[in-house]
């Protein structure tokens, strides 16, 4: 994997080309970092949290595709990454909240 940081540069354009093929190739380049800032994430919730680390990357991902804006650099990929998994960590506690009626 000498050469992720290459292809993660290489394809990010792509991606703004509009190749969603190009997010798909990303993601198993990028995941393990994904995972790792999922696992952040997840360090923070309460307990009792039925969310999975994977399921937040992948709802994350979920996001990523719809975006209208691709990325300019792998900084701007990780932060919109993030942005994703807060979003999603929100709605699920929005979901929570109006389940056991809080709201």
């Amino acid at each position: 994997m000498a050469d992720s940081p290459r292809e993660i540069t290489q394809l990010l354009p792509e991606w703004s080309k509009g190749d969603r093929n190009a997010l798909d190739c990303l993601v198993p380049l990028v995941y393990e970092e994904l995972r790792q800032l999922a696992k952040c994430y997840m360090a923070a919730e309460q307990p009792g949290n039925t969310l999975q680390t994977t399921a937040l990357i992948h709802e994350a991902y979920f996001w990523l595709i719809d975006q209208k804006e691709a990325p300019q650099n792998r900084a701007h990929f990780f932060a919109m990454a993030a942005q994703a998994m807060r979003r999603v960590l929100l709605s699920v506690s929005c979901v929570i909240c109006a389940i056991c009626g809080l709201w």
